[in-house]
């Protein structure tokens, strides 16, 4: 029976649980897209040091959607270039080789900012804020309850999740605990997850035997590539270096069992091991070089890595888990957070549009279809990359150990992947690639490549992903191709006609403003000196910021080659939808009304 504390009851959209990475992201896209939402976690006070640290290139893109990569850029520290360290014929280690630390050539951001998880919270933390949304703390769930009725749990209206929260630290005695009634709740209480618990979905995977400490510090060192990003393989283990915000660097450090595992339990114990002692053993692989902790360490940990992936990533598309609560790996390729971050963005502008009214229910289906995918693809790369890196290296009396060649190609051929650049959803309702051909280069199921275009009305530059904010919207892109072509001039006439018709998915979708749902970005190939953004029908020009040029700036410093970068024709052009996450969801002929139509109507709503 329920005790007479617990009379407070309330109502809600969407009930994060969990207030790292994964749950911050979610709160402040839902929070900006006026969504009523709540978070909680179970810490009495957010993240001081330590924790995840690595955003990666497109994560940067992601944030800069959402309006914040600029203080991230301010306060993170950029990591550009990699050192490859190996046993040297002498004894001790020497560099290899250096390399850029990213390879994925289409980065808007080359590179990865480090800093640490606490400041990288605080960033959502105070957006948040400013839309009205806070962290409650310190709160743990005690209760789940999924309604077992149908008709509950089709009806988006509905409030079918039952959650009872306990209130650690309560301001009033009798508000011990609380019935939160949820639309939808979203697990992110990482790798020990209540939520994926209490639902009974399992974790998948195995636990490597692979044993690394962690220490940041401030290092007293003559190692010269101690600012730089480092693999050292030595014949004592190894080493990873992350050089972070100020003098800050991180270290990973490679250990044996026998030295952190406790023999009755098979857990790691950290009272066998501290931070003079990992500080110790890199000591022994980083010789001939000197390495100590200036003065006192930041933060320390010790880990096994553990590679799983949940078995669903959803319960009947009413409550989620996101991050670490569905996927664990090593941390050394930077994923964790970055995973976590995307994984909420997939999904927060499909929960917006369905508690809006503006897609079917259906469309939840998505996001365990896209991330479950990704986190096994993650899973994988992470076997292999863990193995060579973990791995003994190849020497005179170790033929069988990691060569650097190999470390440096595996180290290149999952750039894509680890940079974020490369993550690819595969067909879906929200992902049709027939017309592929038509912007050979602008991969449907991918994100949008940064280019600069010009702003047909004054000539200022702009990169296309500052056009393509994180506000929920569908973007049209509407490459307008030769306008000074009569021919061509005809068509794009007859394409705004049509979309303006009552049968138009552009209308029949609008739920009263088709801007509020659909925001149109015409891009012409003609130059800056030949056409005006008043020549092109009012529907394709529906404000003087929204026509751009595929040509230089007025100095030819930056802008032109658009249309070739992305495989599109410049006499005929092209319309490609971009969804609200910044992905590629279809591409279509300027007369094929037809298939754009049937695209918004496999998910959407009226």
């Amino acid at each position: 029976m329920m005790s007479q504390a617990a009379n407070k009851e309330s109502e809600v959209d969407v009930l994060i649980i969990g207030a790292g990475p994964a749950g911050v992201m979610c709160a402040n896209a839902l929070a900006m897209a006026g969504v009523n939402v709540r978070i909680i976690d179970q810490r009495p006070a957010k993240v001081a040091a330590g924790q995840a640290d690595g955003i990666q290139p497109r994560t940067i893109e992601v944030l800069q959607s959402y309006g914040l990569a600029e203080r991230l850029l301010r306060e993170g520290n950029q990591m550009h270039m990699a050192a490859f360290y190996n046993p040297s014929p002498s004894g001790g280690i020497e560099r290899t080789s250096r390399a850029p630390d990213v390879t994925a050539p289409t980065a808007r951001y080359p590179f990865e900012i480090t800093l640490h998880q606490g400041a990288i919270e605080a960033i959502f933390l105070d957006s948040m804020k400013a839309h009205g949304v806070v962290v409650e703390r310190p709160i743990i769930p005690t209760s789940i309850k999924l309604s077992k009725s149908e008709g509950e749990l089709k009806d988006p209206s509905a409030h079918p999740v039952t959650v009872i929260l306990q209130h650690l630290d309560p301001e009033d005695a009798q508000e011990v605990s609380e019935i939160v009634r949820a639309k939808f709740v979203l697990g992110a209480d990482g790798a020990h997850s209540w939520v994926r618990k209490s639902l009974g979905i399992s974790m998948d995977g195995e636990q490597t035997d692979y044993i690394w400490g962690v220490v940041d510090m401030v290092p007293n060192t003559d190692f010269p590539d101690i600012r730089c990003k480092c693999a050292v393989h030595s014949n004592n283990g190894s080493c990873m270096i992350i050089p972070r915000e100020g003098d800050l660097v991180r270290l990973y450090i490679q250990l044996a069992d026998r030295d952190v595992v406790d023999p009755a339990t098979g857990r790691v114990d950290k009272n066998r091991f501290g931070p003079e002692r990992l500080l110790e053993v890199a000591g022994k692989s980083f010789a001939p070089f000197e390495i100590a902790a200036s003065g006192p360490v930041d933060w320390w940990t010790l880990y096994i890595i553990g590679q799983r992936v949940a078995s669903k990533f959803s319960v009947s598309e009413r409550v989620f888990i996101a991050g670490d609560a569905c996927h664990t790996h090593s941390p050394k390729a930077g994923q964790g957070m970055n995973a976590s971050m995307n994984d909420t963005h997939n999904l927060a502008w499909k929960l917006t549009h369905v508690l809006r009214g503006w897609a079917d229910m259906s469309l939840l289906k998505t996001y365990e279809f896209e991330r479950r995918k990704y986190a096994q693809d993650l899973i994988n790369f992470d076997k292999k990359f863990s193995k060579l890196f973990s791995g003994k290296p190849r020497t005179q009396d170790n033929q069988d150990g990691v060569t650097h060649e190999e470390f440096i190609e595996a180290f290149q051929t999952f750039g894509a992947f680890t940079s974020g650049i490369g993550v690819h959803y595969e067909p879906s309702a929200i992902t049709h690639d027939q017309h592929q051909a038509l912007a050979s280069k602008l991969i449907i199921g991918e994100r949008v490549v940064p280019h600069v275009f010009i702003r047909a009305a004054d000539a200022r530059p702009y990169n296309i992903q500052d056009l393509l904010p994180s506000d929920t919207r569908f973007k049209l892109l509407v490459f307008v191709g030769a306008t000074t072509d009569a021919a061509q001039a005809a068509r794009v006439r007859t394409l705004a006609d049509v979309l303006d018709r009552p049968e138009s998915f552009y209308r029949r979708f609008a739920h009263g403003d088709p801007t509020k749902v659909f925001d149109v970005l015409s891009i012409s190939s003609e130059g800056k000196q030949n056409v005006n953004y008043t020549d092109l029908p009012p529907l394709l020009r529906q404000h003087w910021s929204k026509v751009l040029l595929d040509d230089t700036d007025m100095y030819a410093r930056v802008g032109g080659g658009g249309y070739e970068a992305y495989g599109i024709d410049p006499q005929c052009g092209a319309i490609v939808v971009v969804r609200p996450d910044g992905y590629v969801g279809m591409v279509a002929p300027i007369n094929g009304l037809q298939d754009l139509n049937a695209y918004f109507d496999s998910f959407m709503a009226q």
